[in-house]
């Protein structure tokens, strides 16, 4: 047992449903069988779901050495101990957005320093975040930033279809500006190497989605596939990466999911979310590319509305953790 890899799992907002799908999620003894579950957050969050959602533990650890590996309790490494006010379900604190980051930069160096193979992440509320005083766009920024990473991706991942994304959050209306040959480059090359080394597939095929309609209809409805998209597949394929495109976004998606390409390079946010969630609404993995550290994560928000009422799917959850597992497991045959 004790060479299983010790997958580190942060609580997410603790007002949010991250405790609930945490217990549930660790409920399943096949999560237990391939890997060392280890949660980092507050456990006081746990108090308010515990009579609802679960029969599990907690193990309250202040270091890795005292973690037990029983399927029958939570090892949860204590980051804070906020009042159980500041932690009611539903009801989120600026206290509580605060300790959410300290748990993601206790996991961060956990991971940094390998006393973790992998962190997976729980939702957390990015406006929260920032009035907590932490400015950053989310998950990937923050962990990038901690980690000094400058080049890094942010992918969705299902069985069927993983979609990779040039601009993250920002306004459709902006997308067309922040498009440029060298970005589209970098995500076509990123994650072609990710999916070599996390992933275990030899040779990569990408297909690179236009950003316009009919991919442009050759300038008739805009001139990014033209000027931008197609010079940028050319640059990557130049490199020796293997990425085809730009195509018509109404039907690459269609293509990848049966087979025909390893993944999609989406231009922005819902171009690539809507047909991922639209095949894997309950399995979606968020994986960030690019890191030194392994980092998956839920592919959903923290549910306010249903936090605290035994109603979550921890599906999501689920499924990043088998992830992270499977990533780690290849990054040690890649090395």
């Amino acid at each position: 047992m004790n060479e299983l890899p010790v997958i580190g799992i942060t609580m997410g907002d603790p007002s949010g449903i991250g405790p609930e799908i945490i217990i549930k999620a660790l409920s399943d003894s096949t999560i237990h069988e391939i890997c060392r579950p280890l949660i980092i957050g507050d456990p006081g969050a746990f108090e308010w779901i515990k009579d609802i959602s679960g029969t599990l533990d907690l193990n309250e650890i202040s270091s890795l050495a005292e973690a037990k590996d029983n399927p029958g309790r939570i090892d949860i490494l204590t980051v804070s101990r906020l009042d159980k006010k500041l932690m009611i379900p539903g009801k989120p604190t600026i206290e509580g957005g605060d300790s959410m980051v300290g748990f993601i930069k206790r996991t961060i160096d956990l991971a940094l320093g390998r006393d973790i193979a992998a962190m997976v992440t729980c939702p957390m509320n990015k406006a929260l975040m920032q009035q907590a005083g932490h400015i950053f766009a989310g998950h990937t920024q923050l962990i990038s930033h901690h980690t000094d990473t400058k080049d890094y991706i942010m992918m969705l991942a299902g069985k069927k279809l993983r979609v990779a994304l040039v601009t993250i959050h920002c306004a459709l209306k902006d997308v067309p500006d922040q498009l440029n040959k060298e970005d589209i480059c970098k995500t076509i090359i990123v994650t072609s190497r990710a999916l070599h080394k996390d992933f275990g597939i030899k040779n990569p095929r990408l297909a690179v989605a236009a950003l316009n309609p009919h991919a442009g209809e050759s300038g008739l409805f805009g001139d990014e596939e033209e000027e931008i998209i197609k010079p940028a597949v050319r640059m990557a394929e130049n490199q020796g990466y293997s990425a085809e495109g730009p195509f018509p976004a109404d039907t690459i998606f269609h293509k990848a999911a049966s087979g025909q390409f390893d993944a999609v390079i989406s231009m922005y946010h819902d171009q690539g979310l809507i047909p991922l969630k639209l095949l894997h609404f309950s399995d979606a993995v968020n994986i960030t590319l690019g890191l030194p550290i392994i980092r998956t994560s839920v592919d959903h928000g923290t549910a306010y509305d249903i936090a605290g009422k035994d109603i979550a799917d921890p599906s999501s959850l689920k499924a990043a953790v088998r992830m992270a597992v499977r990533m780690d497991e290849n990054q040690r045959v890649f090395e």
